[in-house]
């Protein structure tokens, strides 16, 4: 009789091992196994192993989730190891639930579906969410559709998600809430705007109140409330008539129904104050009124209520130019005002103030006639002139040209500085254009005018004295006159050798022609040259003729003797003039 041979301990593993095969059970797989026993914190799961596993209770719970485990349960469990040094099996629950999780996600993922999560935590940035085993990352701006202070009443309650991104490798899932809450509201406005109708009245409640208007809750959806739809008259702001809570009755002025935006009206359920308004207000009229706005370019001005017009700032003042109307008008004035123009179609009337008073320059040129004197002070001072302030709060400006007989303009206005009293004669004033043209040089009369200077004419001789001697030629004064001139080098002598300037000096007297005289531009032109040309002419046509056998030096040496003893004879009765013989 032959003995069985026991077997060796490699024969032993082998079978072990052979037996764990047969039974399916490998690890990193998801398993089902029956509790057997609870220890305090700890159920005992036998999932076919040689011996029992050991998984925490609380993975078996958590929100939304069953709470109680009894013994006989049949729970399925993640195999980690199937056995650890203590000879257990190495089991997790929660592992299980997010490999089951993981794959129910990505099946909704990718058809677009709805999942059911819980928030549980909150971190940095957003909340995390347990999607049945699998935890979601939910970022704050996707908690809801406006932004909420209070995020505790949504917290352990099972509500539906939208997966936005998800990363099985990374272990990543991005959620949003708000994405859910926008497609069930949009389906419920559209729902509710399709039982609504343009011109409809209807009544609302108040929501929510900006710089710009309100929101009226219409019984689940909300219409704006402009602020310039709220009254015909000027709203600065909606909490003036408006407060939240406050039940209104609203037109709906129009419905957007791509975008589901409801636009609505309080004023359109009153009369339109701007029917007939042309004839309420004729051009040319004049009304009173209550300054409500001031802006850069003008001032709005309430006539009745519902209707306003505009001071633009170009008709507020006569003479205030380029002044901000805060400056000349003030909130809640009272001022009067003429209509200047009324358009019922783009709802304007266009007003002025400064039609309301007499136009200055009307005034000034009734009390101050061209050839009048006035004093002002001096303003400004520029290229162009001084300009000097008037009676009238008006300015007059006297031109360069106007400044002196003698001296350039640009000399003499360096005499004068800001804040000078000048006296002046008015010269011109054209209303049109709001221009005052002033002199001063006329008040002290015109030197072309006096004196000797009066019978001046262009080839009159005169004598000059000689006042300044230049490179160019000489400065002359001449006498009997208070005019100067400026005889040119050229002009000294016929003779090119003595168009020399100093064979001159200052004193002497020389005799020349007038070439220019021009009242209107008062300028003065002399020439010696002039002079000696035409006495050769007047001698070769008094003397000279083809039989006199005289030479050019004998004709104009007598010429010369004649024009000598002329003068001689003229100082001669000057000197007894001057006598009194």
């Amino acid at each position: 009789m032959s003995t069985a041979t026991a077997p060796s301990r490699e024969d032993f593993a082998a079978m072990l091992d052979e037996s764990f095969h047969t039974g399916n059970l490998q690890e990193g797989a998801v398993i089902k196994g029956k509790v057997v026993g609870i220890e305090k914190d700890m159920a005992v799961i036998d999932v076919g192993l040689k011996t029992e596993g050991r998984v925490a209770i609380r993975e078996f719970q958590g929100p939304g989730r069953q709470n109680e485990l009894n013994i006989g349960d049949e729970v399925e469990v993640y195999l980690e190891r199937v056995e650890n040094a203590l000879g257990e099996a190495v089991l997790s629950r929660d592992k299980a639930r997010r490999e089951e999780s993981w794959g129910k996600l990505e099946k909704g993922f990718t058809n677009n579906e709805k999942v059911t999560g819980v928030i549980f935590n909150q971190v940095k940035g957003g909340f995390t969410v347990d999607l049945d085993g699998a935890v979601a990352f939910l970022p704050r701006s996707q908690v809801d559709i406006r932004p909420i202070r209070d995020v505790t009443p949504l917290m352990n309650v099972p509500q539906q998600f939208q997966i936005l991104k998800m990363d099985r490798r990374r272990g990543n899932i991005v959620v949003s809430r708000r994405t859910v809450l926008e497609e069930t509201r949009a389906e419920q406005r559209q729902e509710l705007v399709q039982n609504l109708e343009e011109g409809q009245v209807i009544d609302g409640v108040v929501k929510n109140i900006t710089d710009y208007g309100a929101f009226v809750d219409l019984g689940g959806i909300d219409g704006l409330l402009h602020v310039t739809d709220i009254a015909w008259r000027r709203v600065n702001h909606p909490t003036e008539v408006l407060n939240i809570g406050q039940s209104v009755k609203v037109k709906i002025i129009k419905i957007n129904h791509e975008t589901h935006r409801i636009s609505l009206g309080m004023k359109q359920l009153l009369d339109d104050p701007w029917q007939g308004i042309e004839a309420k207000y004729p051009v040319g009229t004049k009304f009173k009124g209550r300054v409500t706005n001031i802006t850069d370019y003008g001032a709005f001005v309430e006539l009745e209520p519902g209707i306003e017009g505009l001071i633009h700032v170009s008709e507020m003042s006569w003479t205030k130019k380029n002044v901000h109307p805060g400056k000349i008008v003030s909130t809640s004035q009272e001022v009067e005002v003429q209509i200047l123009e009324v358009d019922p179609v783009k709802r304007r009337i266009s007003l002025g103030l400064k039609q309301t008073m007499r136009n200055p320059w009307e005034v000034f040129v009734e009390t101050h006639p061209p050839g009048s004197t006035v004093e002002g002070e001096v303003k400004n001072k520029t290229e162009f002139g001084l300009f000097l302030g008037l009676d009238g709060d008006v300015d007059g400006m006297v031109h360069l040209s106007d400044l002196d007989w003698k001296r350039p303009g640009e000399q003499v206005i360096d005499d004068y500085k800001k804040g000078d009293m000048v006296t002046a004669q008015v010269l011109d004033v054209d209303v049109e254009k709001e221009r005052i043209s002033l002199g001063i040089k006329q008040l002290a009369g015109d030197p072309m005018s006096q004196g000797t200077a009066g019978e001046l004419k262009k080839n009159s001789v005169v004598t000059c004295e000689v006042t300044e001697v230049k490179e160019g030629g000489l400065e002359v004064t001449i006498v009997g006159t208070e005019l100067n001139a400026f005889i040119k080098r050229a002009d000294l002598a016929r003779e090119r050798g003595d168009q020399r300037p100093e064979r001159f000096a200052v004193g002497q007297k020389v005799d020349a022609r007038v070439t220019q005289f021009d009242r209107k531009t008062h300028k003065v032109g002399v020439s010696i040259k002039a002079l000696e040309v035409f006495e050769e002419k007047e001698a070769l046509a008094q003397y000279g003729s083809a039989d006199s056998g005289a030479s050019l030096g004998d004709i104009l040496g007598a010429a010369l003797k004649q024009r000598a003893g002329d003068k001689a004879e003229a100082d001669d009765a000057d000197e007894k003039e001057k006598a009194g013989e």
